[in-house]
């Protein structure tokens, strides 16, 4: 019998976890939460099971996914060597919201790595994501291939509820809760002799560079053209509303310039314009890790709203706002 629509959402527990682990076995997709952002998960050395990834987010299929594993005793299954830096990253950081591009040993995921030499890999440290990847391997599934669980290019989801209305009601996922830390894993490429960064995340380059006591790059900054890597193109995480960044005191002047005109718009700023009826504001938190968290779901919310703009305020040119700054860059280009 088919399951309803409320109970393809399965609450996390030692069934849902079994049961979603039979799934991935058996070649099927699954919602599956991290602590970054939700995923849409599957057995990363099934070229066949990921192929369905790439056809419900309609994404490239030249552009990788990022593999989950259980733990760092998976990585020789995927990585053909782990440079000395990268393994200080992996002692620093895992489990936690860093992925490592690494060399890929031959004839392995082939799919998930887009057809690169090179692959990524994240050990997260949600329980449900490390209860879930342990039980696929205990089925003989080293890792599954688990990009953010939402169209391709869109907002990524930080809640069940966001996955489900993104891509159906016949996706079986395992809910959660509500992601913690709410952006994309930071990445960082290993393949070039140095830490180079591709992009920024919850995990500061300035905590990289302390890690591995090596200065982190930039990828303009290495003559080597740097992998493909999942969340790097230049419009991404973009709400169906435009996106606008602006400084605050812009947002007021022009706030103010519209006067009564000002209609169908939402804006995120730290303090609340002077504004009428026709504007939706939500408050920008002053704290880069809480506006990780929230960045996702405003947008969201605000698009649900269906406001036509969403105008935010730019965050500080900061080490630790780096993340949130990134996906706001992408989402309005």
């Amino acid at each position: 019998m088919a399951l309803k629509r409320s109970e393809m959402i399965l609450t996390a527990d030692d069934s849902a976890i079994a049961q979603a682990a039979q799934a991935l076995r058996d070649g099927h997709v699954v919602g599956l939460p991290t602590e970054t952002v939700y995923g849409l998960a599957a057995n990363a050395t099934d070229d066949a099971a990921v192929a369905q990834i790439f056809v419900a987010k309609g994404r490239p299929a030249d552009h990788p996914l990022i593999v989950h594993v259980a733990s760092a005793a998976q990585v020789p299954v995927f990585a053909a060597q782990v440079p000395d830096f990268a393994q200080a990253l992996i002692n620093a950081f895992w489990p936690g919201p860093l992925t490592l591009i690494l060399p890929r040993q031959s004839g392995v995921a082939t799919a998930s790595a887009g057809g690169q030499d090179s692959i990524g890999l994240r050990c997260p440290s949600h329980p449900v994501a490390q209860q879930l990847l342990r039980a696929c391997a205990a089925l003989g599934v080293q890792g599954v291939s688990a990009p953010s669980a939402n169209r391709f290019g869109r907002v990524s989801p930080t809640t069940a509820a966001h996955v489900q209305s993104e891509l159906g009601q016949d996706l079986l996922i395992l809910d959660g809760g509500e992601c913690a830390v709410g952006i994309e894993s930071t990445i960082i490429d290993c393949t070039r002799g140095a830490p180079v960064l591709l992009r920024p995340g919850h995990i500061t380059r300035v905590q990289i560079e302390a890690a591995c006591g090596r200065p982190v790059l930039d990828k303009e900054a290495v003559a080597q053209a740097a992998p493909r890597a999942s969340g790097t193109l230049e419009s991404h995480y973009a709400p169906r509303a435009k996106v606008r960044l602006m400084a605050a005191q812009d947002i007021e002047a022009k706030l103010q310039a519209l006067g009564p005109h000002a209609n169908n718009l939402g804006v995120w700023s730290a303090v609340r314009p002077d504004a009428g009826a026709g504007v939706l504001w939500r408050a920008q938190p002053s704290s880069a890790e809480q506006a990780a968290h929230n960045l996702f779901s405003v947008l969201r919310e605000l698009d649900a709203r269906g406001v036509s703009q969403i105008w935010v305020q730019l965050p500080p040119d900061t080490p630790e706002w780096e993340g949130v700054r990134d996906r706001l860059q992408r989402a309005a280009a």
